[in-house]
């Protein structure tokens, strides 16, 4: 499938791009190839291959979610720039 310039022109639009007539021909090459490459993915018979819900192995690397005790009030509050009735002051976000 080839992208028309005017295409390219409305993809660019819809990204707030502002492209130049160079770019937008490269891009129309570029986008016109991927999008054959979707086609090519689209006539792969599939048929025989399960659907999967993730790519991720049943183990997750990460390290075991156990809780740790939080800091205290005091120390937490110190270093922050104002504090009112030991919580953290917050300029007003609307004036």
């Amino acid at each position: 499938m080839t992208l028309t310039i005017e295409q390219v022109e409305h993809i660019a639009e819809l990204a707030r791009l502002e492209l130049t007539n160079d770019e937008k021909i490269r891009y129309r090459g570029q986008l016109s190839d991927i999008l054959e490459y979707f086609q090519q993915l689209q006539s792969v018979n599939t048929d025989d291959i399960s659907p999967m819900s993730s790519l991720a192995v049943d183990r997750s690397p990460l390290r075991a979610d156990e809780p740790l005790p939080g800091l205290e009030r005091e120390a937490l509050l110190k270093n922050a720039p104002e504090t009112e009735k030991h919580q953290f002051r917050v300029p007003p976000v609307f004036g």
